[in-house]
């Protein structure tokens, strides 16, 4: 599903930035956004905020299992 993956590209993208924090004490949204106090920083922190939020739900679904097809997938060779 589409929304998964920017879920989760959003959410890789938010701990990135706290790692990048932790570390180096450099907000990387902040400084794109202009500050942290600024309003498009509060909606970048918001949207990976509920993307993290989203991606629980990840955890607790059943995945599928694709069957693959015979006569897509690649030959076997011994």
């Amino acid at each position: 599903m589409i929304m998964d993956r920017i879920a989760l590209f959003l959410t890789i993208i938010g701990a990135l930035n706290l790692g990048a924090v932790g570390i180096f004490k450099y907000d990387v949204i902040a400084h794109v956004a202009g500050s942290a106090q600024h309003g498009a920083a509060r909606v970048l922190y918001t949207i990976i905020g509920l993307a993290g939020i989203w991606c629980i739900s990840l955890m607790f679904r059943e995945h599928e299992v694709r069957k693959v097809d015979e006569t897509t997938a690649p030959a076997k060779t011994y």
